[in-house]
């Protein structure tokens, strides 16, 4: 045994596993009488957001929950799910964010794989919840955010969410988790197939995906965040941690419009949001009147489909300062950033969205990011153009996806994570991404299977054989876009197809483009989706 190892073993006094949770009890009380969080005319202090945070664990424990449950939460940007993101963890069970824009029957496989033990659910979404629930196997106890900012829906539950806070103890002494690597969230991917592979991040990760936006994003002590990125999307690419690392305060936003949006930044002095490429579309796209609410030098994170050089150029100009970042559900949200080079200030402004458009390098946090040739795992050239499968490893890689081995093995084999994204790495080290093997559809940040769109068209009587591919688009950065060959003698319309998705699945998902056509395949019979991308990009 060496020197350093004989009777300098790990014990409570030296060491501590790493969560995020330590970041609310340190802002508590560092900070205890500055704003947390604001959401309309309602606001509360830190010490505020700890004791409700603590109330919500405690009546959670009230209601049988622990140590590997789970709880669903189906909310817009409301303090519940920001609380959520405290209070589930301190029981040692795990945070499920639902998707709000997905359809009843996701949901529904959603809380059955999950297992959920407790639903909490913002009235807007009672009667797709409503649905979910009839068709789920699980019954969990529902709970109701009756939120005064709603639009509608109506109270399904056992009980409102605040009524439930008020059977929690504020002064709950709560635990951390015994293991850093035990699981704190659930998030659901589609993949490359309809049915979502749900995606379990740890303790360990969150913390470090946490600090690591601080790094990347050269993040103040108080930041001011507009939260334009939606919570369930994994879990706010961790930024519900990470404000309030650095005492900040979170701006909830139930609807996210160029309105609601501008007027936050005026009336709160917004300093920091997050979004896919549709929220700078969004503050591009409106009225003089609303761009002069904002100051110059709002930070702006932007991921997804990677912005058209010329939105990164016109933000440039109105004065936001963007930050292009890149990951995927699987590495926590954002684990590869374009770290600007302060060099690059005296480029033109389109030479600086050309530089602003790579996905940069890796996060302080990530343990390896590196361009292969998957079968043989050498690293490719760096040369700009010698495309390879993105890889990364390190802590910011999740544990796995659950109840699925054979995808978690897969997915994380020869001691990397296989991205399914096809790149390339300039000279500099800077990784730019060029495809997407896995032909995920990023459309408002939102990821569509093509193979589930294909799936609901097939269905339609008239329909012979169908491909979906990604359409560039301005406002969504990419939407579906069906190449569909009709049976002989069929007949259909575009409208028609579109009306049937529509009624068959999550309206997001549907295609927003139909084209009647061959399609081109090879000597095997595999659709080459890689021209119809192209046909797609020149309709």
């Amino acid at each position: 045994m060496s020197k350093y190892e004989n009777g300098l073993g790990a014990n409570p006094a030296n060491y501590m596993p790493l969560t995020p949770l330590d970041f609310l009890e340190r802002s508590a009380s560092v900070y205890p009488n500055h704003t947390a969080m604001i959401h309309g005319n309602w606001s509360y202090t830190y010490s505020e957001f700890y004791d409700r945070c603590r109330r919500l664990a405690s009546a959670l424990i009230s209601q049988g929950i622990g140590k590997g449950d789970t709880v669903s939460v189906m909310a817009p940007n409301v303090p519940a799910l920001l609380e959520g993101h405290f209070g589930v963890p301190m029981t040692g069970a795990v945070l499920n964010a639902l998707n709000t824009r997905l359809d009843a029957e996701t949901i529904a496989f959603i809380l059955d794989h999950a297992e959920c033990k407790i639903l909490i659910t913002d009235c807007e979404y009672s009667d797709i919840i409503s649905k979910a629930l009839e068709i789920a196997k699980v019954s969990p106890l529902v709970i109701d955010i009756d939120d005064p900012l709603a639009e509608g829906g109506s109270l399904i539950g056992d009980m409102t969410y605040e009524a439930f806070l008020q059977t929690g103890n504020a002064e709950f002494r709560w635990q951390g988790p015994e293991d850093e690597w035990q699981a704190i969230s659930l998030n659901y991917t589609s993949g490359t197939t309809g049915d979502p592979k749900g995606v379990v991040y740890h303790h360990r990760g969150a913390y470090l995906a946490a600090t690591g936006n601080t790094m990347s994003w050269n993040m103040q002590k108080h930041p001011v965040y507009l939260w334009t990125l939606p919570m369930f999307h994994c879990n706010g690419w961790c930024f519900p941690w990470t404000i309030t690392a650095v005492g900040g305060t979170h701006v909830c936003l139930r609807k996210v419009d160029a309105d609601p949006i501008y007027d936050a930044m005026e009336r709160y002095n917004v300093d920091h949001m997050c979004g896919a490429p549709i929220v700078l579309s969004m503050l591009i796209n409106t009225t003089d009147e609303n761009k002069a609410k904002a100051s110059k030098g709002i930070k702006v994170m932007v991921a997804a489909a990677p912005p058209p050089a010329p939105v990164l150029a016109e933000m440039d100009v109105m004065g936001f300062d963007v930050t292009h970042v890149y990951g995927l559900t699987e590495c926590y949200g954002p684990s590869v950033f374009c770290d600007w080079d302060n060099s690059w200030d005296e480029k033109s402004v389109e030479d600086r969205a050309a530089l602003k458009a790579r996905q940069g390098v890796r996060y302080h946090a990530l343990g390896g990011l590196e361009v292969m040739d998957p079968e043989t795992m050498e690293p490719v050239e760096r040369d700009g153009t010698t495309m390879g499968e993105v890889m990364m490893r390190g802590n910011m890689v999740m544990k796995g996806y659950l109840n699925n081995p054979a995808t978690t093995e897969a997915s994380l084999k020869d001691g990397w994570f296989h991205t399914g994204d096809l790149g390339v790495l300039h000279e500099d080290g800077y990784l730019e991404l060029r495809d997407r093997s896995k032909d995920i559809i990023i459309s408002g940040g939102e990821n569509i299977s093509t193979i589930e769109v294909e799936g609901v068209l097939f269905k339609y009587p008239a329909v012979l054989d169908v491909a979906v591919v990604a359409r560039p688009d301005d406002k969504w950065g990419e939407t579906p876009c069906a190449f569909v060959m009709l049976r002989e003698g069929a007949e259909a319309t575009a409208a028609e197809l579109i009306s049937f998705c529509r009624d068959n699945m999550a309206h997001f998902k549907c295609p927003k483009t139909v084209v009647f056509d061959d399609l081109p395949k090879t000597s095997t019979g595999k659709v080459q989706k890689f021209v119809l991308r192209e046909r797609a990009k020149n309709l």
